[in-house]
């Protein structure tokens, strides 16, 4: 048996094969369950922490009622870091007109998140965690990593009440999602909050 298929055209007086079309093959994805102390479906807890210019921020104020990333990072000095930084830029400008937050966070102090902020010529929010209280909350400890102790690389898409719509574990750095992963998950979540999501129609 074969998946292609014969017929007769009465105009050219020859066989012609049709092949059948190849159905859309789903977006391969990265997306874990589990991470740290965190799993999709959960909700992340509403911290408290400075920002990037040293006043107390609380998340959810962060997320306010939009679909947002919340990106959890080694630090300034880490090269995949700074790669992966590169990916998020190009996603900002998107995420500002389509409703959508982007909100980093490291064990680096304020001033150092700052400067890596304007570097890099980000517009959202970095949060600071250097006691590593919420670390230690998250159990998002990179172990491995006894000098600069900081969080295991990871990026979660949450909805306006921090509930897990998805999460990347990004130690090795093809965990990490990929700007079209990081654009599907925001949309099946905007689909999914947006009760105009099918535009009014006469």
């Amino acid at each position: 048996m074969t998946s292609a298929s014969n017929h007769y055209d009465e105009m050219t007086g020859e066989h012609a094969t049709s092949t059948p079309p190849i159905p859309e093959q789903p977006i391969p994805t990265a997306r874990e369950r589990v991470i740290g102390g965190l799993e999709v479906g959960g909700e992340l807890p509403d911290s408290e922490l400075l920002d990037h210019a040293g006043n107390r921020r609380r998340l959810s104020a962060l997320v306010g009622g939009d679909p947002t990333v919340v990106q959890f990072f080694r630090g300034w000095w880490c090269p995949k870091e700074q790669a992966f930084f590169r990916r998020l830029l190009v996603l900002q400008d998107d995420a500002e007109v389509a409703y959508s937050r982007i909100v980093s966070i490291s064990v680096d102090p304020p001033e150092v998140n700052a400067a890596l902020r304007a570097g890099l010529g980000a517009r959202w929010t970095f949060l600071s965690d250097p006691d590593r209280d919420v670390q230690s909350q998250l159990g998002l400890r990179e172990t491995t990593d006894t000098l600069h102790d900081p969080y295991v690389p990871a990026v979660f898409v949450v909805d306006p009440e921090l509930r897990i719509h998805s999460g990347y574990n990004g130690y090795w750095y093809w965990g990490r999602p990929t700007h079209t992963e990081l654009v599907h998950d925001l949309r099946e979540l905007t689909r999914t909050l947006r009760t105009d999501w099918d535009a009014p129609t006469p």
